[in-house]
């Protein structure tokens, strides 16, 4: 399986199955992650850790405390895409990150992205 990232009217395409997004919360100011997979079912999310908690970042029902994060198994179905949209009040940008390297999604305020399945010739 492979990444498609659509951003700035140009697709990219990674040799990824697993990445992490990470970014900076707006209100809070607090560092959020989650660990996606893509499969044939579409994105799906397999993790998410949030380094504390506040209003609009509540920690799942089974969340466990590790090393100053809150960590649980979120139960959403597979997504067909994921879309980031940059507000431009977060203090950072998307940071998704593949065994790879990383990158930066939504730099600028107004600046979109959509993370998918790259669909197989």
């Amino acid at each position: 399986m492979s990444l498609c990232i659509l951003a700035g009217g140009k697709m990219m395409m990674l040799a990824a199955s697993v990445f992490t997004l990470s970014w900076t919360h707006s209100v809070q100011k607090t560092e959020w992650r989650e660990a996606w997979a893509v499969t044939p079912a579409g994105m799906q999310l397999t993790e998410a850790a949030v380094k504390g908690s506040g209003a609009g970042m509540e920690p799942g029902e089974d969340a466990v405390l590790k090393a100053g994060w809150w960590v649980w198994a979120p139960t959403l179905p597979p997504q067909p895409s994921i879309r980031l949209a940059a507000s431009g009040l977060t203090p950072s940008a998307w940071r998704l990150c593949h065994a790879g390297g990383c990158l930066d999604l939504g730099v600028e305020a107004g600046d979109a992205a959509v993370l998918s399945r790259c669909e197989e010739p």
